[in-house]
């Protein structure tokens, strides 16, 4: 509970001011390490062929060059060859790992349209976590999300909820430009950073008119991607219904975003809930956590809008439960 009424305390010390700027993510070329082969013929072709290959694929030099050297300088197989063996050495090192403890990791926020998702990517140390390469793992994760709910035919009247458990998200689609499933590329990530990680879960939401996704990311860092993905250790969505679109509904769904980041209620409750006890943990009934001296649902009724449900993800959880287990 200390660590919860820190969290409000922070959010509430930051209401009312803009987020913090957001961290722009510098890229990096990943290294790896494969045995040689038969060596290339020095020459300016090759050179060129040696740079545009390093450009493409991101791997090293040395890497390159053996790729060159065993596919007999053909660029696309010497491509091929390179994401092989990183898998193999990825698989590899997953295998070893496996069963290591993942406390640390990543929540993932993704909106595009209609559609919004919420992934939890774990590792086991958070000096990982802030590592380009496994954050991006989590944009891999929250995009193949996207379009596995964005592919689901329905027809909206309300809104449509869904989740994922680790094997479910695991199976999917990597993506329309990358190959294999999610769990290839969770491989490779293992591959590269030497810890072992998972794909605890995923949340999506897809509304119709007449609805609204608010959503709020703990400590935000914002993905330069051209994919609107915010990372942190907390989310949130909220789903509210509303008759008119509202010019301050944005900021209105950041605020509720908050409130359940911090009060971390498990039902949405109704109105008329008076507060106090078994109301305790009902959405609407808990003291607002910007102002404590109303309701949350006396903060939303004169805003024209209803909530109706909530998803919230904190990084971590359930692990040390697991643990004393």
């Amino acid at each position: 509970m200390s660590l919860l009424r820190s969290l409000r305390l922070c959010l509430v010390a930051r209401a009312g001011t803009c987020p913090a700027g957001p961290l722009q993510l510098q890229s990096s070329q990943p290294r790896h390490t494969f045995h040689t082969g038969p060596r290339l013929a020095s020459s300016a072709s090759s050179k060129e062929l040696l740079l545009k290959l390093r450009r493409k694929t991101g791997y090293s030099f040395v890497n390159c060059k053996k790729a060159l050297e065993a596919c007999s300088g053909d660029l696309k197989q010497a491509e091929s060859w390179l994401h092989k063996q990183a898998q193999k050495e990825g698989w590899s090192r997953a295998a070893k790992l496996h069963g290591r403890k993942t406390k640390e990791g990543l929540i993932g926020l993704l909106q595009e349209g209609n559609t919004t998702v919420l992934v939890e990517v774990n590792c086991e140390t958070d000096f990982v976590s802030r590592n380009i390469k496994f954050q991006q793992l989590v944009q891999q994760v929250a995009l193949g999300t996207l379009l596995h709910c964005q592919n689901l035919k329905d027809q909206l009247s309300t809104y449509s909820k869904g989740f994922l458990n680790s094997s479910e998200l695991s199976e999917l689609p990597a993506g329309p430009e990358t190959e294999g499933s999610l769990k290839d590329q969770l491989a490779l990530a293992i591959g590269k950073l030497g810890e072992n990680m998972t794909l605890k879960r995923a949340a999506w939401v897809k509304v119709p008119a007449g609805f609204y996704v608010g959503s709020y990311v703990h400590g935000a860092m914002h993905s330069p991607s051209p994919h609107n993905l915010v990372l942190g250790k907390y989310g949130a969505l909220v789903i509210c219904e509303t008759s008119e679109r509202r010019a301050n509904l944005e900021d209105l769904g950041r605020r509720l975003g908050q409130h359940v980041v911090g009060m971390a209620p498990l039902s949405v409750g109704s109105l008329d809930d008076e507060p106090g006890g078994e109301a305790e943990t009902k959405m609407l009934s808990q003291p607002y956590l910007l102002d404590p001296s109303i309701t949350l649902g006396q903060y939303v009724q004169p805003q024209g809008v209803s909530v109706v449900d909530f998803v919230r993800f904190e990084c971590g959880e359930g692990e040390e439960a697991a643990e004393a287990e």
